[in-house]
């Protein structure tokens, strides 16, 4: 009896049970890199956590008010460090874990197209880096306007979890939004979201930005939320521009494979 020869992939696709064990890899890989960021990020905590302080005492000393910082339960000074420390180690190891992103991805690209993904990764870690940089500048002000609602007969006792919370999710989303316009290309190269899919959602995206500049800078400072907001617009319709390029490079391979496919 003939055997059978398999027959080659030579897309080298991957089955299902690949990708899962492609993506249990590459997790382990990131959250080994977070880890290690967040153990080299302990020892900078104290530090970090002085700065993120500092708002509220520039806030008590210029209004002459009862401004601090509460501790509301016996381990929640060590478990404010742990999460400063893990903050920092998720943000530090942030080329680690981009990378393994991007090389999960990396499969569902053409030969032609395996050639940008350091152009991606290159891209994507500058532009996480400076989101969290400016969610930073912008929390001594967020933070300034928010205590200003207190009334001056009153004292703001602000609890430590909620405000360290607070501190994290505006950091890192800054990150992850300036980061987005990357992936939005990468989904355009892969071949899941086209440039005009992307140009017809210019509308949410643009009111998903306004909402989250509200969020972070509030009504009382237009100026910095049209500065938080602007860069971020601008990188989505330069995403479009790029997947618009792609798109159209693509569409002529296409119709230079078909011309030559009706001559033979």
């Amino acid at each position: 009896m003939a055997v059978r020869k398999r027959r080659k992939d030579p897309e080298k696709r991957m089955s299902l049970g690949q990708h899962l064990v492609e993506l249990r890899k590459r997790l382990m890989i990131a959250g080994a890199g977070v880890l290690a960021g967040t153990i080299g990020g302990w020892f900078i905590s104290s530090f970090v956590q002085d700065r993120l302080r500092a708002p509220i005492l520039v806030i008590a000393k210029a209004h002459h008010s009862a401004a601090s910082i509460n501790y509301s339960g016996i381990t929640s000074a060590w478990d404010i460090r742990l999460q400063i420390a893990l903050m920092i180690g998720i943000v530090i190891s942030s080329p680690l874990w981009l990378f393994q992103i991007f090389a999960f991805l990396v499969p569902g690209l053409s030969g032609r197209e395996k050639k940008y993904i350091f152009g991606f990764f290159l891209t994507a870690v500058p532009l996480f880096l400076v989101g969290c940089a400016v969610g930073w500048v912008v929390l001594p002000r967020l933070v300034e306007v928010m205590v200003g609602f207190v009334p001056g007969q009153d004292s703001a006792i602000i609890d430590a979890k909620y405000y360290l919370d607070f501190v994290i999710k505006l950091i890192l989303a800054s990150g992850i939004a300036f980061v987005l316009p990357v992936f939005l290309v990468l989904l355009n190269f892969i071949g899941i979201l086209s440039a005009k899919t992307i140009l017809k959602g210019w509308r949410w995206a643009v009111l998903a930005i306004t909402v989250f500049t509200a969020i972070a800078t509030p009504a009382a400072d237009p100026l910095s939320m049209f500065l938080l907001a602007a860069p971020m617009v601008a990188l989505y319709f330069a995403a479009w521009g790029v997947a618009s390029l792609h798109d159209r490079a693509v569409a002529r391979r296409a119709d230079g494979l078909s011309a030559d496919l009706a001559r033979a």
